[in-house]
């Protein structure tokens, strides 16, 4: 080795091993740190704001603003009391394997640049297929989230449902196109919503059915579908956890020729579990499937998964033809999802699969639903008014009328010992609480209690929300 690259090797492995001292210092005070920022932490985030310097600065001093300043103004969503967004934490293999990953710096669109990342996307994917019970055959990829798996699989819909009708979409785009009706029910979550704009079938043109107290659609006085059709179906309500009774809404789909997705960022992996398939029984019965490994298999950020029955209408949608592409037998990873470049986001589902196996998985996903029944009967007991069916992670605790709640819940937020976002319930404000942390312990849950209804009890929150 030549005297200026053993200088730069040294240098990379210093800077390598300082960083990993730091993630290692940061993960290790993440578990009894406040959940939220302090003001001044917040404030100190203006150190990293300078006039893009003229000459590089040292790379060390670069890690070590990013980690002074950057580490205390960040939220603890790794440690085990953060409830807000279905937000998972990272497993311990997850980081270290993402760390890997990151040396790694593979672009596996396709298999010719990176054998190793295609193959692990492709071993990964197989191993979510068998333990979701989806059918064998059914195609998929790894995208950033929910949000692009559905914009994935509902772009895959829009040209199979108009092929059927004569129209090829993916050649000739939707200008003149038969209309394709689309139904949703009345509490679609918003990604699905953002992903119907993004494939060109409107934001605001779905056919939106009513829904119960628990937000699953009433299967009863269905309408008729006029072919071409979309079903966009529901596993695990984005506040109260329940799931849209599949069995009766997909077969009057079925009876009329329309295809069915199903949204399950974090619902569908009940399947995964068998004391919760229940849950989600007939959700096998789908054309196709959104979810994240981000949220309850608790993968690094990012990662979602798109999959579709029908491989070769997920290929047909997200073709890509040049000149210098592969066209062999190889599954490509690019050829299955929207982004040509991509990082091995399969790789890291692997590893967390390998580590947990079926077992494991379904462990953590029955532990969440535990804690979250933990969670909602000692807030009963304590005077909370629970306002859903503890049927999953989820759990929706009211205050009062709006104003005392917002107030809660900012004094929750504010002592730090947990942190859980607002959101709107049958037209009241309420505070969602959601359960998906692999470290989330139940000593998290009693102390997480105690804050919650100490806040509730406290006079303090209410005179200073009116």
């Amino acid at each position: 080795m030549d005297v200026e690259r053993e200088g730069s090797q040294q240098g990379s492995d210093a800077l390598l091993a300082e960083a990993g001292l730091r993630a290692r210092s940061y993960l290790s005070t993440i578990w009894d740190r406040p959940v939220a920022p302090p003001a001044a932490a917040l404030a100190g985030l203006g150190r990293l704001d300078f006039p893009l310097p003229p000459e590089g600065v040292d790379p060390a001093a670069v890690l070590r603003m990013i980690d002074e300043a950057g580490s205390p103004a960040t939220m603890a969503s790794a440690g085990p009391r953060y409830f807000g967004f279905v937000t998972g934490g990272a497993l311990p293999v997850a980081v270290a394997v993402s760390w890997l990953l990151a040396a790694w710096d593979q672009n596996i669109g396709l298999s010719v640049m990176s054998p190793a990342g295609a193959r692990l996307d492709d071993l990964a994917l197989r191993w979510v297929i068998e333990l979701l019970g989806l059918p064998a055959g059914t195609g998929g990829g790894f995208v950033t989230g929910a949000t692009m798996a559905s914009a994935t699989c509902l772009a895959a819909a829009r040209d199979a449902v108009l092929s059927r009708a004569g129209w090829d979409a993916a050649r000739l785009g939707l200008v003149g196109a038969p209309p394709v009706q689309v139904v949703t029910g009345g509490e679609v979550h918003a990604s699905v919503v953002k992903a119907l704009g993004l494939v060109g079938l409107g934001r605001d043109r779905a056919l939106r059915l009513p829904v119960d107290a628990q937000g699953r659609i009433v299967p009863s006085g269905l309408p008729r579908l006029d072919e071409p059709a979309i079903v966009c179906l529901q596993a695990g309500n984005v506040n109260s956890g329940a799931s849209d009774p599949f069995v009766p809404l997909i077969q009057w789909a079925r009876e009329h020729g329309a295809w069915v997705h199903i949204d399950g960022a974090f619902g569908l992996w009940a399947a995964a579990a068998p004391s919760l398939a229940g849950e989600v029984a007939g959700v096998t019965g789908a054309d196709s499937w959104a979810t994240d490994a981000h949220k309850w298999l608790n993968t690094t950020y990012d990662c979602g998964i798109a999959l579709v029955r029908d491989a070769a209408a997920l290929q047909a949608a997200m073709r890509a033809d040049a000149a210098y592409l592969p066209a062999g037998q190889t599954r490509e990873p690019m050829l299955f999802t929207p982004q040509s470049s991509q990082r091995a986001r399969g790789a890291e589902v692997w590893a967390v699969l390998a580590s947990l196996g079926r077992n494991g998985v379904a462990g953590l996903v029955e532990r969440h639903v535990t804690l979250a029944k933990r969670l909602a009967a000692q807030l009963t007991s304590g005077g909370v008014e629970v306002l859903n069916e503890v049927r999953l992670n989820q759990v929706v605790a009211g205050f009062g009328d709006d104003e005392r709640t917002n107030a809660v819940i900012s004094a929750i937020q504010r002592d730090g010992t947990c942190w859980c976002g607002p959101t709107v319930w049958h037209g009241r404000r309420a505070m969602r609480i959601s359960i998906s942390n692999w470290a989330t312990t139940e000593d998290d849950i009693d102390r997480s209690a105690t804050s919650i209804l100490t806040a509730h009890r406290d006079d303090t929150p209410n005179r200073a929300g009116r």
